[in-house]
């Protein structure tokens, strides 16, 4: 997983650190730099291929120890001269000292950090300037030693990296493509060529089919239609692409809105690229409001199986407050910087009463309040384990995040209100400790125990991630029975240094209920866990929800049932604005 970009003099950027994660959103307005990170990240993986290709395994030459990269070879960000890639075009720096000339190279440097298996690594390139076709690559330089660079790492070099820019359109006809054609199409902007082409390669290249078949099975499912295979027309070279109404009308795919082509190129992209590290433009562009919360959890899904890393550019305010309190959020405000502050000002202003808020009222009918997007993941994967019809609803609600604050629930609630007299909410709190106001059209409940946390503290789900972990940070079975020993044992140590004995024996004692799960037990437990694994921590609160997606039916308290039944019975009670059409 890649976990930080470092960028120097690269386009827009001076100087830059940009913080990775996976899923992890780049926020801004238009033109603040944020498909120009990914081209960065595009740029690195251009230059680290094709030293590979060259120098690796090799002795590296002591005089000009670079590998050249043709500007054609960069598909992911094509530019008609080199030297656009160049800060303010500027690619040598020239200075007079005692009448005399001296000019030397200013150097792109792309750093970037990553964690593979158990090992953290860095891999630095520097690129300079040769003419408006070419320029050199090699490793970064180090500054404490003359002539010395820093090594490329193993782990680096199989990482892969593949950008999609956004989606523009679908051509009427199609013709077969090699996978290096379709590549230079997408990097050119042209997915309208390509997606067909993507789908075909998918039921082509697997025997059994499978992705296909995952494909064909979330889009029916989102869309309500039924895809039909992709098939090869060898007389016009064409592929062709058809699908069908629940009418039963066959259609041709150019007849498809472009919500449904937008998700069948992102489902069909990951799936031809496994193991990768994503880079999606606007992959939110041509969907509604309401779907964008569900593509959004689509993606991460559906990358997650496919074993890859997420990272989008966006302009959504749905994938803004759903990442916010769940994965890392990267703001292009100024300096490119971690929001990660529930109370900053750039999320209070993009969580008030907008126009785009009223309008899922009125579709849904319904609004579902929680503390944050980290709550509304545990409840959806709670509802998923049990089979509760609450996995339904809770796929894609209209969901409001209030911190535990039930007056600024009731307040918002109002307010919509006002547009749709109604309305109706159900809000869960924290325990509060105190009596809520009775409110006879938003229902509102707190927790018995101390917070939504409480109901993942057993050390079974503990031990079971621990287990898990190991599944994906080592490479091969053959040493993972080692490595699961060390870590769960790791585990144990950890829940028996936190958790009082009498509570290890009683599954019900009282402090499972009234400990702060969170910041007094689990954030140790992780802290200490991964310092004894000698690893940085990859479990922070706002990845709690993967702990509730581990919990077994029968290791889910019956209260939670309770409040799922709750949601479900609001939301059925809701009045949609197209109920009846």
């Amino acid at each position: 997983m890649l976990t930080k970009l470092t960028v120097r003099n690269f386009k827009r950027f001076g100087e830059a650190e940009i913080e990775l994660g996976n899923p992890v959103v780049f926020v801004g307005p238009n033109n603040s730099g944020k498909t120009t990170a990914l081209q960065a990240l595009a740029l690195w993986h251009i230059g680290l291929k094709r030293w590979n290709e060259k120098r690796r395994g090799k002795k590296t030459p002591g005089q000009r120890p670079g590998v050249t990269i043709n500007r054609r070879d960069l598909i992911a960000l094509p530019v008609p001269d080199s030297n656009l890639l160049w800060r303010d075009l500027h690619v040598r720096d020239i200075r007079r000292s005692n009448g005399s000339q001296e000019t030397s190279n200013i150097r792109v440097d792309l750093i970037v950090d990553g964690v593979t298996a158990k090992s953290p690594w860095t891999c630095g390139l520097e690129f300079d300037y040769a003419n408006e076709e070419s320029f050199y690559c090699r490793p970064l330089r180090r500054p404490d030693a003359e002539g010395a660079r820093f090594p490329v790492p193993d782990e680096a070099s199989n990482i892969n990296v593949a950008y999609l820019p956004p989606m523009s359109g679908l051509a009427a006809n199609e013709t077969r493509l090699d996978p290096g054609a379709v590549n230079v199409r997408v990097g050119e902007g042209r997915t309208a060529e390509v997606l067909r082409n993507l789908c075909y390669r998918l039921v082509e290249q697997q025997a059994d089919r499978t992705a296909w078949d995952i494909i064909h099975d979330r889009v029916q499912h989102l869309f309500g239609v039924d895809l039909d295979e992709p098939r090869y027309i060898a007389e016009r070279g064409e592929i062709v692409m058809t699908y069908r109404e629940r009418s039963g009308v066959r259609l041709d795919l150019s007849s498809a809105g472009r919500g449904l082509q937008q998700v069948l190129l992102l489902l069909s992209y990951i799936h031809a690229n496994p193991n990768t590290a994503l880079l999606l433009d606007e992959p939110d562009a041509h969907l509604e409001i309401l779907r964008q919360r569900q593509i959004y959890n689509l993606l991460s899904d559906v990358a997650a199986q496919q074993q890859c890393q997420v990272i989008i550019a966006s302009h959504s305010e749905i994938f803004l407050n759903e990442a916010a309190d769940r994965d890392v959020v990267v703001a292009f405000v100024g300096t490119p910087h971690r929001i990660d502050d529930r109370g900053s000002q750039l999320l209070k202003s993009l969580k008030e009463i907008g126009c785009e808020q009223y309008y899922q009222a009125e579709q849904m009918g319904w609004v579902l309040y929680v503390e944050g997007a980290t709550d509304l993941a545990i409840l959806s994967a709670f509802a998923r384990n049990l089979g509760h019809d609450a996995a339904g609803v809770l796929e894609r609600p209209f969901a409001c995040f209030v911190q535990n604050n039930s007056t600024a629930a009731q307040s918002h609630f109002h307010g919509l209100r006002e547009a749709k007299n109604d309305l109706v909410g159900f809000a869960i709190f924290d325990r509060l400790d105190r009596e809520l106001p009775a409110d006879p059209h938003l229902r509102m409940y707190q927790w018995k125990r101390r917070e939504i946390g409480n109901y993942l503290c057993r050390p079974d789900v503990l031990y079971e991630y621990a287990a898990k972990s190991v599944v994906e940070s080592v490479p091969g079975p053959l040493f993972e029975e080692g490595e699961l020993n060390k870590r769960r044992e790791a585990m144990v140590k950890c829940v028996a240094d936190f958790v009082p004995r009498v509570a290890l024996r009683d599954s019900n004692d009282q402090w499972w209920h009234d400990t702060k799960a969170s910041d007094e037990f689990l954030d140790r437990v992780f802290a200490d866990f991964y310092k004894a694994l000698g690893l940085p921590n990859m479990l922070r609160k706002t990845d709690y929800h993967v702990l509730a997606r581990l919990m077994r039916p029968d290791w889910i308290d019956s209260e939670v049932k309770h409040v799922l039944d709750l949601i479900v019975e609001t939301a059925g009670s809701a009045k949609p604005r197209d109920e009846g059409l």
